[in-house]
């Protein structure tokens, strides 16, 4: 593949999205081509069934070859699903010589000892973010490099995820004659693909809604502070529409996107929809009324399971609340009037987030269903940037620059290491 090409991969629940860019002149993300299949084998964010998941990337990849004309060899791959968690952690080391600076290497152990930390069976962590730092008792450092001290302290976010449900995921890209590039937390890119970079100094708290999980993200001070995955998104609120209804699942989800709404309040009891019935049978018809009201009760939990997650990281704290509210994204953002009941459940300032602001072009057709494929498609082409600049820049400040990689990603890099390290371990049982 041409390295002027990237490619971003969203294994989501209901869909799989290939995106292929580049960066053009201006700075923003040229889609060239995208493909998208139903997602067959995927629960909840979580591949279940290893044949059709490989069979829904293929289909996937394979449109995005034919309409860019590009051929797809390494992908950059969102990691979520039910099992990823996280938590909040402290940790100091002690240097050995405070008479020099603190630099990488410091921050590196410190680092590492984290990643020592003992999970629950079947766990691991997959990626160790510093927040903030402490030297000697000095605290709200974000950048201890170059400073003198004896005691190296700071507060860590952890990602944890089930080491089975990761391997999985890998298997499925390899199988698919595939190359893991990066692999960032899907609400990471999705946030990368709606947020700005005010709105994540003043406080916002994104929640991405998809098929089966509902990811939750919240940044402070440029920082992320907070991540959370709820187990269920807008495929139980079509699950539910069918129950109530006694409809198929196909005339649920055409309902819930053509006459959906999470405000009932707007319906009359007249409004009424005829759905055609089964093998000759006679047209079922639906009060709108009903409707509004079986997705409202849906809705309304999902808000508030996030908004828990808001009001556990603490934003009724004056000292942490967020300024710029909620951004809401991902395919069941676009259920009618949901901005206006997340307001009302929430009392927070909120908006829907699309990924067209960071694409050249008519970015118009690129709803918040691409949120997520969007921000792995920039990840994608920023790393290939960095690949890129490191092979031709030789000054002593760009090696400098060079050294100094951001936190997310030696994320990706410590993700590759520790999928590379699970795959080692496989072979040597095969052995």
């Amino acid at each position: 593949m041409n390295k002027n090409f990237s490619v971003g991969l969203d294994i989501g629940t209901t869909k799989i999205v290939a995106m292929v860019g580049e960066k053009n002149q201006f700075n923003k993300v040229k889609v060239i081509g995208v493909g998208k299949s139903q997602s067959l084998g995927v629960h909840r964010g979580v591949v279940n069934n290893i044949t059709q998941t490989i069979q829904s990337i293929k289909i996937a990849v394979d449109e995005a070859q034919s309409r860019s004309g590009i051929e797809v060899k390494e992908v950059a791959v969102g990691i979520a699903g039910q099992h990823i968690r996280s938590l909040q952690h402290s940790d100091y080391i002690t240097r050995e010589n405070p008479d020099e600076v603190i630099n990488d290497n410091d921050i590196d152990k410190l680092i590492d000892q984290v990643y020592k930390l003992v999970m629950l069976p079947g766990e691991e962590i997959i990626h160790v973010l510093p927040q903030d730092f402490k030297v000697d008792g000095q605290s709200e450092i974000k950048e201890p490099i170059g400073m003198y001290g004896s005691r190296l302290e700071a507060n860590f976010h952890i990602v944890v995820g089930q080491v089975s449900s990761i391997r999985n995921i890998g298997k499925c890209i390899k199988s698919s004659g595939l190359e893991m590039g990066d692999i960032t937390l899907e609400p990471l890119a999705s946030s990368d693909a709606v947020l700005s970079n005010e709105e994540k100094e003043a406080g916002v708290a994104l929640i991405d809604i998809g098929g089966g999980t509902t990811d939750v993200a919240i940044f402070k001070d440029g920082i992320i502070k907070h991540t959370a995955v709820i187990p269920f998104g807008g495929n139980v609120i079509t699950e539910d529409i069918k129950e109530g209804c006694s409809i198929i699942g196909n005339q649920a989800e055409q309902l819930k996107i053509k006459f959906g709404s999470a405000w009932p309040g707007e319906n009359k009891d007249s409004e009424i929809v005829s759905i055609p019935g089964l093998r000759g049978r006679d047209p079922k018809e639906i009060s709108l009324k009903t409707l509004s009201k079986i997705i409202n009760a849906r809705v309304v939990e999902i808000i508030e399971q996030a908004y828990l997650e808001i009001k556990n990281y603490g934003h009724e704290d004056s000292k942490k609340k967020l300024i710029a509210g909620i951004v809401l994204t991902g395919g069941g953002s676009q259920l009618r009037h949901l901005k206006q009941l997340t307001e009302y459940v929430t009392g927070m300032d909120t908006r829907i987030g699309f990924p067209g602001e960071h694409l050249a072009g008519d970015s118009d057709e690129y709803n918040p269903i691409y949120s997520t494929a969007v921000g792995l498609l920039m990840k994608a082409i920023e790393n290939n940037t960095e690949d890129e600049n490191s092979l031709s820049n030789s000054t002593g400040n760009d090696l400098v620059n060079q050294e100094r990689k951001t936190i997310l990603t030696k994320w990706g890099e410590g993700f590759k290491k520790f999928i590379d390290k699970v795959d080692n371990v496989d072979n040597t049982i095969d052995n």
